[in-house]
């Protein structure tokens, strides 16, 4: 091998070499449409079946590793060149088309919308993601570009992706590193007028670091990568996007600079004027402070002025239940990359630190990315209806003395993309029987419908297909693994009888992390023996993932498994695939039975591949987390226990064990093997119908793309025109107002409520509740004064509850103001009320502002609760 140090070396790049007729080709490799249209895919096969698996299904690799021979037949093959005209007219069609957005939505002609996120899974040739949150990212690019969504993507170009995974003899995960070949993957250089890349810079501790743009493109859809591998900067700098979630906190942080300030200069360098900016996670979230710098320097403002401005239009989603999960900043490290750099933001540097502070006052507080993006954003949400939950209280103390369910965190629940993860054989099956729209609209309820009409003995017979072709691919990649380990002979010949083609086949694929509890189905080897070699209804099981390189218990949880099927002669029923990614995924869920999750209730954001799995008519068997927990009903698949909570985690496992036996066994298993005299499981079908015709239409992007654009992007384009306008007035007033409300909100007192609550009340009947309230300097039309109301637990606390605005009635002088309302129950039982004053303007996205929140904080007890009867 010959380095740059040792000789001057000319580079020189060398594309593929198509004869004239075949050129459409290059143009269909480029785009990662192909990826999720099975013409296309086909396509590609036929041009060399062999080499589009040993390139990774990787079009452009191909094209350039293909004989020019084979490229001069093809050129004459009359049949392929008609397929290939086909496919580019689908392409030209998909890009050109005005789509659902534009003709929805004539009033946001303008709106741009920019995705940032740290990873995006698109295709398995680009490895540029690690797993949920990457797959996610991809599928959601995807979904905007059927929508017709104005959306471009921001993320890092990472030259050895993330890492490749083998085990070694002992079962234990070793990693590697493999460099991507850019010039041979479906991605170019984003150039400038002159030819030459375009390249952004940042500045780090004592240098610049310079940054180069790449477009991928994703339909319609152009996502940008940056890349420090550049000779102009230091070597460890160039290494800076050389490994996904690889390194150090010092690498995180610059990894994080590079995403969040390089990404809003590429766009800005590109003349691309986004209107939303999305942070898919808190990677991104100093994208925040640029644009609030980049507003300070073009209108000459206050970092509070700029900062209403900049939120706007910024949305923040959590994919994180944990605060560990959340990556988080020593403050002297934040001093050490920033201290030239909040000066532009007219912030000192405890003003800047206090942005990623839940508790702004602890200076010993670590800097969290997350709580930045909170204090940066107008809008957030979790990833699942449970997760929405659990970040309310997560975050809860960012907005001090706002009931819970008040917080201003949102959901908007995950999904996956349809055609990607749809296997061919199916959507041939619903070409025939669903309408001919199901693939614009997979998030049409009554497309799905008419998976009834799918005859039983059709779908039965894709499904047995489909866990054929995944039973020879398990035999397949199971004996190029156990070759790589030195096997003997007997033991590859043994491969032969691994798996049953007509066994139940369970699928457990994830990333291998503690909580996920991989090992709870073989906490009671005994009993899972005897369901796994049961004679006349076996079962069988495939288990993929990765656990982090510096997760030893992780690594562990995959060698006991590995154990497990060599130790207890399980080894022809249980299996472990190598190297989890997306091409091993697509067989999974497109031929397993089962789908299983076992995670610990309320840490599972959302989980997105048992989605995939019941796209594809996979029935889940789960905890009640993430998504399940709001998916799952009866006869479309099971639920792992009720959604109980437990502080003791040995004895959950223990019980959570013992019911993930007993549906085995009770349930699963029985289901499955019940025959009719044609040999058809008929239940069990109708448990695949139930199952795709609930969980399709809901748990899809394009459903969840259509809910982020209706409830945050269209919300956040408008409001910011509005704010933007004229050169920013209405922010900066908005924020003056705030500040108002600031400086005189210590001044506010809830006085002398009055309500008649001593003998019960009737349901629905009306309680009138007055209030006294001393605002001091503000004016009653700067805040509003609310009656909160609700049922009381056990402990006094207001349950769910209900607020309505009272009335100003009267200025009683000196500040001091009266307030009427009333409210009504609709249930009987112990119910509490308690008045409160939240700011008023109209203008602001929530009126939950952090701090400014009074209560009346010591009532009467006889005006704190009241008894509601069924009458008067």
């Amino acid at each position: 091998m010959l380095s740059p140090d040792q000789a001057r070396i000319h580079s020189f790049k060398v594309v593929p070499s198509l004869p004239e007729p075949l050129e459409p080709l290059l143009k269909i490799a480029r785009n990662l449409w192909w990826s999720w249209n099975p013409d296309a895919i086909e396509l590609f096969i036929r041009v060399d079946a062999d080499l589009w698996r040993s390139t990774r299904h990787n079009p452009v690799r191909m094209l350039g590793s293909c004989s020019q021979s084979r490229l001069e037949e093809l050129a004459s093959d009359e049949s392929f060149l008609s397929a290939m005209r086909r496919v580019e007219e689908l392409l030209d069609d998909h890009v050109n088309d005005e789509g659902w957005f534009a003709r929805k939505n004539p009033d946001a002609k303008d709106a741009c919308i920019a995705y940032f996120s740290a990873e995006f899974g698109l295709t398995e040739c680009l490895q540029v993601y690690s797993g949920g949150l990457g797959i996610l990212a991809g599928d959601h690019l995807k979904a905007a570009s059927e929508l017709a969504l104005p959306l471009v993507g921001v993320g890092l170009l990472y030259r050895n992706g993330y890492f490749q995974q083998y085990l070694n003899a002992d079962g234990w995960q070793q990693e590697f590193y493999p460099e991507l070949d850019f010039t041979n993957l479906p991605i170019r250089p984003v150039h400038d007028d002159s030819g030459e890349q375009l390249v952004v810079e940042v500045d780090l501790p004592g240098r610049v670091l310079h940054i180069a743009i790449w477009e991928v493109k994703v339909g319609r859809i152009r996502l940008f990568l940056l890349d420090t591998n550049l000779p102009e900067n230091e070597p460890d700098d160039r290494g800076i996007t050389s490994q996904l979630y690889g390194g150090d906190m010092e690498l995180r942080i610059k990894q994080e600079i590079v995403l969040g300030i390089g990404g809003v200069r590429a766009l800005t360098k590109m003349g691309i004027d986004p209107t939303v900016l999305h942070m898919n996670e808190g990677h991104a979230a100093f994208l925040a402070l640029e644009h609030i710098r980049m507003l300070i320097a073009e209108h000459d403002m206050s970092f509070d002025e700029a900062r209403q401005a900049a939120a706007s239009m910024h949305l923040f989603t959590t994919h994180t239940p944990v605060p560990a999960g959340i990556d988080r900043f020593p403050p002297e490290m934040i001093q050490r990359y920033f201290k030239n750099y909040h000066a532009s933001l007219r912030l000192d540097m405890e003003g800047l630190l206090a942005l990623g502070r839940e508790n702004v006052a602890n200076k010993n507080e670590f800097f969290s990315m997350a709580v930045l993006a909170i204090r940066t954003a107008d809008a957030a949400n979790g990833v699942s209806k449970l997760h929405g939950k659990v970040s309310r209280e997560m975050w809860g103390n960012i907005w001090p003395r706002v009931p819970t369910e008040e917080v201003p965190i949102g959901h908007v629940t995950n999904g996956v993309h349809a055609r990607t993860w749809l296997s061919p054989d199916l959507i041939w099956l619903y070409d025939r029987y669903l309408p001919r729209n199901w693939k614009e609209k997979p998030h049409d309820q009554t497309v799905w419908e008419s998976v009834k009409q799918i005859p039983d003995e059709e779908l039965w017979r894709v499904h047995e297909h489909r866990r054929q072709r995944l039973v020879h691919w398990v035999r397949r990649a199971h004996r190029e693994q156990i070759e790589r380990r030195g096997a003997s002979s007997m033991e590859i010949d043994a491969v032969d009888e691994l798996f049953d083609h007509n066994a139940l086949t369970i699928g457990f694929a994830r990333r291998f992390a503690t909580y996920k509890r991989a090992n709870l189905l073989f906490r009671d080897p005994h009993r899972l023996m005897k369901i796994l070699c049961d004679k006349d209804r076996p079962v069988q099981l495939v288990i993929a993932g990765k656990a982090h390189p510096a997760d030893t218990q992780g690594k562990e949880l995959i060698r006991q498994i590995v154990h497990f099927a060599r130790e207890n002669g399980a080894s022809r029923r249980v299996v472990f695939i190598e190297n989890y990614n997306m091409h091993v995924a697509r067989y999974m869920v497109q031929g397993c039975d089962v789908w299983l999750n076992t995670p610990r209730r309320g840490m599972e954001a959302s989980g997105t591949s048992g989605m995939k799995a019941a796209l594809n008519g996979v029935l889940n068997c789960s905890i009640l987390d993430g998504w399940w927990d709001e998916a799952w009903i009866k006869d479309t698949g099971w639920a792992i226990g009720r959604g109980e909570a437990y502080t003791n985690y040995d004895y959950q496992d223990q019980v959570e064990s013992h019911s993930l036996y007993d549906l085995l066994e009770k349930h699963l298993v029985p289901l499955y093997y019940n025959r009719d005299d044609n040999g058809l499981p008929r239940e069990w079908v109708t448990w695949m119908k139930n199952c795709m015709m609930a969980m399709a239409p809901v748990y899809n992007t394009n459903r969840m793309v259509y809910e982020y654009t209706q409830n945050y992007y269209l919300p956040s384009h408008h409001r910011s025109r509005n704010l933007m306008s004229d050169k920013l007035r209405n922010a900066a007033e908005l924020a003056h107002y705030v500040g108002h409300l600031r400086g005189h909100w210590g001044g506010i007192r809830v006085e002398n409520i009055e309500a008649n609550t001593t003998k019960p009340l009737g349901v629905r009947q009306p309680l009138e509740v007055s209030a006294d309230v001393k605002l001091n300097e503000l004016s009653p039309e700067s805040v509003r004064v609310q009656i909160y109301y609700g049922t009381l637990d056990t402990e006094g606390r207001i349950q769910d509850g209900k607020s309505v605005d009272m009335k100003h009635v009267e200025h009683l002088g000196e500040g001091r103001h009266r307030y009427q309302g009333e409210v009504s129950v609709d249930n009987s039982g112990k119910h509490g009320l308690a008045v409160r004053v939240i700011p008023g303007d109209p203008a602001l996205a929530t009126p939950f502002v952090p701090g400014l929140i009074s209560w009346d904080v010591a009532p009467a007890p006889s005006k704190a609760g009241a008894a509601v009867g069924a009458s008067a």
